[in-house]
């Protein structure tokens, strides 16, 4: 149950939600400590920045601030210090205070100390950035502060949802606002055209909701969750309202925003002290026109690359790609006019090693792929194609192994874009070409014989190693008649199921570990495995 309480202070009325005591507050207080510990370990994860290690690469002693010592020991304190503080800021989004939003404030104010210290200090070279931006859109500054709820100010923060950069933009949307991604640049963790794009998106979401709170829900669940939950609660339009029928995580949204704008702007009566970011004070911008490598800027200037890296988080690769158009590159203002000054020699700089020409000419290392040329396949030379056509009991593990190849090499041949296969389908089977005749053949054998044919292959190839590992000198002899011992072990055939993973299989099979699954199919590290698959398992 909630209610309204008006209070008077200073002359002014300002509405307070109180939320009723007993049983249902419990529970409710409960799933409130849920939503807000998964936003406390999300904001554990996110700021794990080079600027942040590296605390005084720049001398901006000016950026810190003289700390009073008023009421900073109190670890508990009454609601009328956080009603008036709150009242205090001239907000154009409503600062709304209950004992949840008591509870982010806390939250910041005492046991994440350590994370708002790094932030009040990030936020001193980021918010200036923002307040242009938000200023040019005509919306709240004070939406800034979400930045700090979305990504704690870390422009390379990726939420498991795939959200990316300081404001969390989905790919879809990102696109909508005009991002720039691909493989060398991906412009949602560039502060600045990400700053952009996020003022566009909350323009637009309160052209639709009326209501900046609103706004914040929205940008963070996404518009079509704020409508159903306005429609399930009738068709109220307040966020305390509809805050029972948003998403979960969207819950703690507004809450914590409020709790942000309170601490970035009453850190000093906590006794939080700046940590200083490590970003230099003043920065420029290059328009830069040609293909550069931020190398070539760090080894010719002597700018710490990892600095580099931060002031310009867009390049993935740390290469601008601006051949044909142009792109923006950061740096310190001490250092751009050295910049402009040399750079015919940076652009110049091992250019034949950081874009060397015969990489982008090079043709792939076909061994035994099939590729297409002018829409048709052309088969390598040294190779031929011969046919199979699908069997009942059939699957691509087991036809792997018949034709000693991988399954994914016949998903490539035969442009499947799964493991499903059906009886009487025809595929494509790449082999060596003088043992084309043999490979024919399978196509007529009956089940039980191409399964023993796979068996026979694998107990040659056991006495084979067996073999090897005799004429290693260098081994121990226990050694030796451990590993010789495989050739008498029992081969069964596991055929991998949806959702398997080695980890999964290996605990299937007492006795076997995964370096063992691993070394018997001659998987790499980071193989992957598909449904159909079959892998060997040597039971002792």
């Amino acid at each position: 149950m909630k209610q309204k309480l008006l209070v008077l202070i200073g002359g002014t009325i300002i509405s307070l939600n109180i939320w009723a005591t007993g049983l249902q507050d419990s529970l409710y207080l409960d799933e409130v400590d849920q939503i807000q510990s998964v936003f406390e370990d999300n904001l554990d994860s996110l700021l794990n920045l080079y600027y942040m290690q590296q605390g005084n690469t720049f001398n901006n002693d000016d950026m810190l601030i003289d700390i009073p010592s008023e009421d900073s020991l109190l670890q508990h304190l009454p609601d009328s210090v956080y009603i008036n503080r709150l009242h205090s800021l001239r907000s154009g989004v409503p600062l709304t205070y209950n004992q949840i939003v008591r509870r982010y404030i806390e939250m910041y104010t005492q046991r994440k100390k350590d994370k708002v210290q790094r932030m009040i200090g990030l936020a001193q070279y980021y918010f200036p950035l923002f307040d242009d931006i938000f200023d040019y859109y005509g919306i709240p500054n004070e939406l800034k502060y979400m930045s700090i709820i979305e990504s704690a100010l870390n422009p390379r923060a990726r939420s498991r949802t795939r959200a990316v950069g300081i404001w969390q933009f989905m790919y879809g949307t990102a696109k909508l606002y005009g991002l720039t991604m691909n493989g060398l640049v991906d412009e949602r963790r560039d502060p600045i055209k990400a700053t952009h794009a996020a003022a566009q998106f909350s323009k637009d979401l309160y052209d639709v909701f009326k209501d900046w709170q609103l706004v914040i829900a929205a940008y963070n669940c996404g518009p079509g969750n704020v409508s159903r939950a306005i429609r399930r609660s009738g068709g109220k339009r307040n966020f305390w309202d509809i805050y029972p029928y948003l998403p979960r995580e969207t819950r703690g949204h507004v809450p914590a925003f409020i709790a942000a704008v309170y601490t970035m702007n009453f850190y000093k009566e906590h006794n939080i002290l700046p940590t200083q970011s490590g970003f230099p004070i003043k920065v420029d911008t290059i328009i830069v026109r040609d293909d550069l490598h931020l190398m070539q800027v760090a080894e010719v200037l002597n700018i710490p690359i990892d600095l580099l890296r931060d002031l310009n988080p867009q390049y993935i690769r740390d290469i601008i790609p601006a051949k044909g158009t142009s792109y923006t590159l950061i740096l310190p203002a001490d250092y751009v006019t050295k910049f402009i000054e040399q750079s015919d020699k940076i652009f110049a700089y091992k250019d034949s090693i950081f874009f060397n020409p015969s990489e982008l000419l090079k043709e792939p290392n076909y061994t035994r792929y099939a590729y297409k040329r002018q829409g048709r396949y052309s088969v390598p030379k040294g190779y031929a194609t011969v046919i199979y056509r699908v069997k009942e009991g059939d699957n691509l593990g087991f036809i792997a192994t018949w034709f000693d190849c991988k399954v994914n090499d016949i998903l490539d041949w035969n442009e499947l874009y799964s493991s499903r296969i059906r009886v009487g389908q025809r595929l494509q089977i790449l082999v060596p070409q003088s043992k084309a005749g043999y490979y024919r053949k399978i196509d007529m054998m009956s089940f039980e014989e191409k399964q023993q044919l796979g068996s026979t292959k694998t107990n040659q190839n056991n006495g084979s190693n067996s073999t090897t590992l005799k004429k290693k000198e260098t081994q121990s002899s226990s050694d030796v008649r451990d590993r010789s011992s495989d050739s008498k072990a029992s081969v069964v055939y596991y055929t991998v199921k949806q959702g398997d993973t080695l980890w999964e299989i290996v605990r299937k099979y007492p006795g076997i570990t995964l370096k063992d699954l691993r070394e018997w199919n001659n998987l790499p590290p980071n193989a992957h495995i598909v449904p159909g698959q079959q892998l060997i398992i040597k039971m002792m």
